[in-house]
């Protein structure tokens, strides 16, 4: 006989309603699997959703023989913006297969090596930027990764400088969490409120996120290159297999789809920046590191795999930041069964269709897997204690076919970002005080954390 799937009590009719803060949904389901363990299940307004929290379990439905990517709720909401695209195309839908194939190419560890430059110069900017405040600065750390984020991946993956480091905010940052947001809530409001309250906030930053991509479009048609990067493959590549182009309403798709996918990078180092703060220890290795490594030499993208402690810290970081907080599984059907689908060698059970959320604050934080599992330790994501450590707790760009396209451009700049931050800044907490606390969309990020940045004095 299974064991029933834990779930909180709830009210008549509407169920767990009250359990999850449609403000900050991450967080309540962080806070639940906290409570509940490795499996957890709600219920609102009828609808039934499982939660998973556990390596163990989390390694189990990652198995693509058995499950597969599920494409429901926010992530069907958000198609209105960008139509079936890279991250929210069906499984049966042929579009993923071409685009994924046609632009594959260009994310490869060694296309993205050749932007280093780019992301390197970006990152100077800001830097400099940061030393030129004064002693007596307060910032916020979101605000300006948000910034360099933006940069670095319109520069590198479409070939315009925004130059949007100071000055007003672009406006595509502010359309990316408009329309996140409303994704995340319009599941659980009624369609009609949806529809006829909602639905202009929605509309506006669509049409903002497609105008940011259209100028795009723009000025590469103004500004001839030979540069193949991602918007030439948009542009110009053919699926291997098909023979088939994107049309010019998909290749708006995707551009938008690209910073939403890398948004999640300046919410990693927001909370890499608090970890550091806390621990002055892994500052002090880090930067020995990178004195050994990059010396008083330029830097170079042969640099970035040989910093192997800063890519713990990054590891880390993914890890605690939870900056990707999970993705959404599904059983994958079976023609003529609709048994229930059983886990954990059939201590669990559940309906054959039954869409499963993964929790990674819930995975990452698996004490069967980690001691001390709240610490910030850098040095068990490096060498063979990483290697030793189970699948299930490295899914921080997702899993299988549907793994995050873009994973090894993320690294490129989450390795470069914070290897020059340690080696040039020296970083101080306005509140020394201050509790992580996050909130967020698709991703998640540190919530009125503050910052003092000065020059590096030692």
């Amino acid at each position: 006989m299974s064991t029933p799937i834990p779930q909180p009590p709830g009210v008549p009719l509407l169920g767990n309603i009250f359990d999850v803060d449609p403000s900050n949904t991450w967080w309540s389901l962080k806070t639940l699997a906290e409570k509940y363990g490795e499996i957890f299940q709600i219920g609102v307004l009828g609808h039934k959703i499982v939660f998973i929290a556990s390596a163990a379990l989390a390694e189990e439905i990652c198995d693509e023989k058995r499950f597969r990517k599920y494409v429901g709720g926010p992530i069907v909401e958000i198609r209105y913006s960008v139509h079936d695209s890279l991250f929210t195309a069906f499984d049966h839908e042929e579009s993923w297969g071409i685009h994924h194939r046609i632009l594959a190419p260009l994310l490869t560890p060694e296309a993205v090596a050749s932007h280093f430059h780019e992301i390197s110069s970006c990152t100077d900017e800001l830097i400099a930027q940061w030393k030129s405040l004064g002693a007596k600065n307060t910032i916020t750390p979101l605000s300006d990764l948000n910034r360099l984020n933006l940069e670095s991946t319109t520069l590198t993956m479409f070939g315009k400088k925004l130059n949007g480091l100071s000055g007003p905010e672009h406006p595509m940052i502010q359309a990316m969490e408009d329309a996140t947001s409303e994704a995340m809530r319009r599941p659980n409001r009624p369609k009609l409120l949806n529809l006829l309250i909602y639905g202009g906030k929605f509309k506006k930053a669509t049409k903002t996120m497609r105008a940011y991509a259209a100028d795009l479009v723009s000025h590469r048609a103004a500004n001839p290159t030979d540069r193949h990067d991602i918007l030439w493959a948009l542009q110009n590549a053919t699926d291997p297999d098909t023979g088939k182009a994107l049309t010019a309403e998909q290749v708006i798709d995707e551009i938008v789809t690209m910073p939403i996918g890398t948004s999640t990078a300046p919410c990693a180092l927001a909370a890499c920046i608090h970890f550091l703060v806390q621990n002055p220890d892994v500052v002090a290795r880090a930067r020995a590191e990178v004195d050994a490594v990059v010396g008083n030499g330029p830097w170079t993208k042969e640099h970035v795999p040989q910093l192997e402690y800063i890519g713990g810290i990054v590891l880390e970081t993914l890890r605690l930041s939870f900056a990707a907080p999970g993705f959404n599984i599904e059983p994958i059907p079976r023609e003529g069964d609709q048994s229930p689908v059983l886990l954990a060698g059939g201590k669990y059970q559940v309906a054959h269709n039954q869409p499963l959320i993964i929790v990674l604050a819930g995975v990452n934080r698996d004490p069967a897997v980690f001691e001390e599992p709240l610490a910030f330790k850098p040095e068990r994501m490096v060498g063979e204690a990483f290697e030793a450590l189970p699948k299930g707790v490295k899914k921080w760009f997702g899993n299988g076919k549907r793994e995050c396209i873009g994973k090894h451009w993320a690294w490129e700049f989450l390795v470069t970002v914070t290897a020059k931050i340690v080696s040039e800044i020296d970083l101080e907490a306005v509140d020394p005080g201050y509790v992580l606390k996050q909130d967020g969309w698709f991703n998640v990020r540190p919530a009125g954390f503050k910052v003092k940045v000065n020059p590096r004095t030692t």
